[in-house]
C-alpha cells in the first residue's frame, strides 16, 4: 500500500515537473517574432513562391501518376528556381537545378521526339 502511495506521488510530482518545463519553454518564447533574412515582395521573392507552388503541384501530379504533366510543372517549378539562383548568384542553386532541368529537359526531348 505504501509502494502504491509513492508511486502516485512520484507519478504527479513528474507529471507537474512535465507540466511546468513545457509552461516555462511557452512562456520564455512568448512574444518571440520570426523574422525573414530575405527581401520581402521583391521579384526574386514572386519567382521563388511562385516556383515552389508549381513545384508542389508537379509533386500531386506525380504522386497522382498524372503523366507527362507532371514533367512540365516540375520543369518550370524547377526553371525558376534556376533564375532565382542566378539573381542570388548562389552557386549550390544554380548546379543542382541546372542539372535537374538538363535532366527533364531530357526526359520530355526522350518522350516526345523518340517514341
Amino acid at each position: 500500500m505504501l509502494k502504491e502511495h509513492l508511486k502516485q506521488l512520484v507519478g504527479m510530482w513528474l507529471v507537474t515537473k512535465s507540466y511546468n518545463r513545457r509552461q516555462h519553454m511557452a512562456d520564455e518564447h512568448e512574444g518571440t517574432r520570426i523574422t525573414t533574412k530575405t527581401p520581402l515582395y521583391t521579384f526574386d521573392w514572386y519567382i521563388k513562391w511562385l516556383a515552389s507552388i508549381v513545384l508542389m503541384f508537379g509533386m500531386i501530379l506525380t504522386a497522382n501518376n498524372i503523366y507527362p504533366l507532371n514533367l512540365f510543372f516540375h520543369f518550370v517549378g524547377i526553371g525558376g528556381w534556376l533564375i532565382v539562383g542566378m539573381m542570388w548568384n548562389d552557386r549550390a542553386l544554380m548546379v543542382i537545378n541546372a542539372f535537374a532541368l538538363a535532366t527533364l529537359a531530357t526526359s520530355i526531348t526522350r518522350l516526345y521526339i523518340f517514341m
